[in-house]
């Protein structure tokens, strides 16, 4: 299949190769310098699109993708606050959008076992929780899309929990999540349950950024010719 790239830093060079790798051509990628010809691209020329850009460009990107009736994946996080009126556009124009905050298959295994933990934990309040992450220092969000997502997952679970925190915290109803930007970490994810008697933690460590193209890559393969919203749940069958 043909796979356009919106975004050819780090991520998007990773995501070439792999695509590539799986027999994949990647004819047209869009980055700054080009950024204007994302008007003139359609599904005539591209099966589908990867976009992983910027948290104040995404919007725009994929809003002109789906007009343009192109099957979208996106992992740009930081712009959620819209997503909404994409999935009302893709719904309003027929077309395909896949949505994940982390692409990696074993991040999203380490979703399911953090929403199962924190189930069995709610029932053990002499243990107070929160989360850690730390990422490489050209991540603009804090916390990051996947931090967000874990931290969503205790908080359906922990009824104690109302809300989440992008600091420490004293207060029993807030769950705290500590962001550290240091070179050259892909991504480490951390929960920890403490009481005064022992420590819990889970914890995911990306050792590279192929686990996040490589699963970006199957999502635009999962995508192609269909339409809907979809996110990792509904590729990976969990």
């Amino acid at each position: 299949m043909k796979i356009m790239l919106i975004g050819y830093g780090k991520m998007g060079k990773t995501i070439e190769q792999i695509a590539i790798k799986r027999g994949h051509t990647v004819p047209v990628i869009i980055d700054v310098n080009n950024g204007a010809d994302l008007k003139t691209i359609t599904s005539k020329e591209v099966d589908a699109v990867i976009e992983f850009t910027q948290p104040e460009s995404a919007f725009e990107n994929i809003k002109l993708c789906i007009e343009n009736g192109i099957p979208t994946v996106s992992g740009t996080t930081g712009w959620l606050a819209r997503k909404p009126e994409i999935e009302a556009l893709c719904k309003l124009k027929g077309g395909a959008f896949f949505y994940a905050s982390n692409y990696s298959v074993g991040v999203n295994l380490f979703f399911h076992f953090n929403k199962y933990l924190a189930k069995i934990m709610n029932g053990h309040p002499e243990y107070s929780v929160s989360t850690e992450e730390i990422h490489h220092t050209a991540k603009k969000d804090a916390p990051s899309g996947t931090g967000i997502t874990l931290a969503e997952g205790i908080l359906e679970n922990i009824d104690w929990k109302k809300r989440w925190v992008n600091d420490s915290t004293s207060n029993k109803e807030e769950l705290s999540i500590i962001s550290k930007r240091i070179d050259p970490y892909p991504g480490e994810h951390t929960i920890i349950y403490s009481s005064p008697i022992d420590n819990i933690e889970i914890k995911h460590t990306a050792h590279s950024r192929e686990g996040f193209a490589t699963g970006a890559v199957m999502a635009a393969e999962f995508i192609a010719g269909k339409k809907g919203i979809f996110g990792m749940e509904d590729m990976l069958k969990f």
